[in-house]
């Protein structure tokens, strides 16, 4: 993906098999983004549940899965594809690179995203 990087926080902010909110400005637009921590791997998409307005960090992490419910209605959502996986959702939510250099967690947004 190119597009433009943004630093989020130091890794130790971010807790293994947890969720964590951020908003972000890119080029101008607003991003709601979820990241999620499963050990070494990270996993950011968008926030916002594709059925309704609710926050998906503030919904229960599956490791096992690799997914994250939507608290208010149950759906879940790959952490890799962002992919509706069950209903009421059935439309994605965008997911995003993120990685970590010199401990900092970074997001990068396409020109697209």
């Amino acid at each position: 993906m190119t597009g433009d990087r943004v630093v989020l926080c130091p890794l130790d902010e971010v807790g293994d098999g947890e969720a964590r909110r951020f908003d972000v400005e890119i080029g101008g637009l607003g991003h709601q983004v979820a990241v999620v921590r499963l050990g070494d791997d990270l996993y950011a998409l968008g926030d916002i549940c594709s059925h309704a307005d609710y926050s998906l960090a503030e919904g229960e992490v599956d490791a096992d899965e690799g997914t994250i419910e939507c608290w208010k209605h149950g759906s879940l959502f790959s952490l890799a594809t962002g992919e509706a996986e069950t209903l009421p959702a059935t439309r994605p939510v965008p997911v995003y690179d993120v990685g970590v250099e010199d401990g900092q967690v970074w997001l990068e947004v396409g020109q697209d995203g």
